[in-house]
């Protein structure tokens, strides 16, 4: 895997996929995934206007994110399958909220394009952004939610060692509803004795 490589762009590979923050050439190919995975989305991600967003818009979010993580504050990934040096958008990997203070965590989200769900790749992407966390940022914590009938979600988080914690009422605003969430955590101990370091 690596990290931040020489040409100082944050990026993390392994398994056949990349992660690292999203670029203004990027535009057109999140605007068509989005677009195309809107209905299977809405269900499960907070209200935004992703379809009709423009590329003034995405520039100014491609600038904030890139901001956020020179701050350490929040890394938002883009997810890409890579074949040969192909890079092919198939979601993104969030840690928000980012805190070393007193209690050294983050929020962990994530959403996959309607036609690559179900094939192991957010699994991997999970599996993929954690040393960075862990052991690059050294969080003691992570922390996720999902939806409770979300089952896919669940079992993603599952297979990477995160445990339920707790169950939250009108967590987060989805669809206009404050909707009730699953809460799941993973700290370093945890990770580490289940990777063996």
């Amino acid at each position: 895997m690596a990290l931040w490589p020489q040409k100082s762009e944050l990026q993390l590979d392994g398994a056949g996929l990349r992660l690292r923050l999203p670029k203004r050439n990027d535009f057109c190919d999140f605007q068509a995934l989005r677009a195309d995975s809107y209905t299977f989305l809405k269900p499960f991600v907070p209200k935004r206007p992703d379809v009709n967003l423009r590329r003034s818009t995405f520039e100014k979010t491609v600038q904030k994110c890139a901001k956020a993580a020179q701050k350490r504050k929040e890394f938002s990934f883009f997810l890409f399958r890579v074949e040969q040096e192909k890079e092919t958008l198939i979601g993104a990997v969030t840690i928000s909220n980012v805190s070393f203070g007193a209690a050294h965590h983050g929020n962990l989200g994530y959403w996959v394009g309607e036609k690559f769900a179900r094939n192991g790749y957010m699994s991997n992407g999970v599996a993929l952004v954690l040393p960075f966390l862990f052991n690059v940022l050294e969080l003691k914590r992570v922390h996720a939610v999902c939806l409770p009938h979300n089952i896919p979600s669940k079992k993603i988080l599952l297979k990477n060692g995160f445990v339920e914690e707790g169950f939250a009422e009108q967590y987060v605003q989805i669809e206009g509803e404050w909707r009730d969430h699953t809460l799941f955590g993973l700290t370093a101990q945890r990770f580490n004795d289940v990777k063996g370091i």
